[in-house]
This record gives C-alpha cells, sequence and structure tokens, in this order.
C-alpha cells in the first residue's frame, strides 16, 4: 500500500521515503515563504532587527562601554549575529503555535504528508530569513564603519556558525510553540529565555566588571561562546576553544529539544 493510500491519521515518516520526504519540505518551505511574500510585515523583524539594535547600541552604549563608538562597533556587531539569530528563532514558535490554533494544522492532518516535513519546513524557511538578516546586519554595520580585519570565508564561517546555534534554538522555540496555550504565551516565555542568554553574556559588554556570580554565568552561556568565536572569525584572534563551545551546546541543544518537538508535534496532530 502506498503512502497516498493511507489514512492521514496514520501516515508516518517511515512509511515514506527519503526522496518524497524532501519533496514535502520542499514545497512547505515555498508554501511558508509565499506567506512571508503575501505578508511583508512578518519580515519586519528580520529586516529591522539588525539595524534598530546596531543603532541603538553603538550610539547609545558605544562611548561608555568601549570609549568610542568604532570600538564598539568592532566589539558588539561580531556578538550581535548570535543574538540576532536567537530573536528570529524565537518567533517561530508563535508562528506554529498561530498555526494550530486558526487551523492550519488541521489542513496538514489531511494530506498525505511526512509529519517531520512541517517542522523540517519551518527550520528551512527560518533559514532562509536569518541569512537575509544577517547579511543586512554585515552591510549596514560596514557603512558604519566595521571593518572586516580577516577575510570573506572567515565571515562566513561566523554566519554559519551562527545560524548552527540559531537553528538549534528553533527547536526549543517550536517546542514551546507546541507545549502552551497561547501565542502571547510563547511569546512571554521566549523573552524570559531570551534575555537573560543576551544581556548576561559578552555580547554587549566585557564581563570583567560583571559581579562574580554573573560572570559564572556568562562563562556557561552560549551566546557568550559565540559572541567570542565570532569575534575571532571577523576580528581574528583565537577561535578553537570558543567554536567548540558552540558547536556542542548546538549539537546537544538539538539532539535533546529535536525528538521531543517531534513527538509533541506527532501527539497534537
Amino acid at each position: 500500500m502506498s503512502a497516498a493510500t493511507l489514512a492521514p491519521g496514520h501516515l508516518d515518516d517511515s512509511r515514506i521515503g527519503l526522496r518524497a520526504n524532501l519533496r514535502h519540505v520542499g514545497a512547505l518551505t515555498r508554501r511558508n515563504l509565499m506567506r512571508i511574500k503575501a505578508d511583508p510585515e512578518s519580515m519586519l523583524d528580520a529586516l529591522l532587527i539588525p539595524i534598530i539594535f546596531t543603532l541603538l547600541f553603538v550610539y547609545v552604549f558605544g562611548g561608555a562601554v568601549s570609549g568610542s563608538q568604532q570600538d564598539y562597533i568592532q566589539y558588539m556587531v561580531p556578538g550581535l549575529l548570535g543574538s540576532t539569530g536567537l530573536n528570529l528563532a524565537m518567533s517561530v514558535g508563535t508562528g506554529l503555535n498561530s498555526d494550530f490554533q486558526t487551523g492550519v494544522m488541521d489542513r496538514f492532518r489531511t494530506l498525505p504528508i511526512g509529519r517531520s516535513a512541517v517542522l523540517m519546513s519551518k527550520i528551512a524557511a527560518e533559514t532562509c530569513r536569518a541569512l537575509l538578516s544577517f547579511t543586512i546586519l554585515i552591510a549596514f554595520s560596514m557603512m558604519l564603519g566595521l571593518e572586516i580585519r580577516t577575510g570573506f570565508l572567515e565571515v562566513l564561517a561566523a554566519i554559519g556558525l551562527s545560524l548552527l546555534f540559531g537553528m538549534s534554538i528553533v527547536w526549543i522555540s517550536m517546542l514551546l510553540g507546541m507545549s502552551l496555550r497561547s501565542a502571547q504565551a510563547v511569546q512571554g516565555v521566549g523573552m524570559l529565555v531570551i534575555m537573560p542568554l543576551q544581556f548576561g553574556s559578552s555580547i554587549f559588554a566585557p564581563t570583567t566588571t560583571m559581579p562574580g556570580w554573573l560572570q559564572t554565568f556568562t562563562k556557561y552561556n552560549p551566546l557568550s561562546a559565540l559572541a567570542d568565536a565570532c569575534r575571532g572569525l571577523i576580528n581574528g584572534g583565537a577561535l578553537a576553544h570558543s567554536v567548540t563551545i558552540v558547536v556542542v551546546w548546538s549539537l546537544v541543544i538539538t539532539a535533546v529539544t529535536a525528538p521531543l518537538a517531534v513527538a509533541r508535534f506527532r501527539k497534537r496532530t
């Protein structure tokens, strides 16, 4: 019996071949991107967050933190790559929760598609949004005076590392989106996750002036390692330790939360 003849409620990814699953992911990714085309306001966060954050932090805190705005651009912008990816990733859960509330998932349930394709298409579409946002951040920061002191490949590596960590956070976001009752609740809990990670890190300021207990938190905060890795890739410097920490954190987060998110999705659909 082919997958297409199975009852929708009994569709299982194991009954659908890899090629069919990839085709389903591609089709749903196109759907997600077409929704952005139909609702361009949904891209405002990806387009404006890099610009607004760069302007605010460079011109409000730059002189106080680093003594000069130019020095602060070199310090803060590489770390902002990780922060931008985190902010975008957490918005996925809100959209997924809305899909359940508005009946979109009921429509998917009637289609002969692999269940994992729905979640993987979310990640694929978010990857496109994140890449656009990272590009805007780097280009706009260079207009303000950011210097790339390494090379093009190193910048791509910084973007790739930020993307890897951001996509691991997408799994947490989707798990929250399927576990909480409303999009507002998802957004609220997401902020509780984002704020300590962002500001309890070395993204916006050196950690040496922080109290001891906070320095301990920043030491083990993966965003601190990501910020240090991106600084090394853009400004030059040691890389191996911070890159390894980011990769390990990303793999561990994905390994733990992806199965939980898939299991939750199967239970709800």
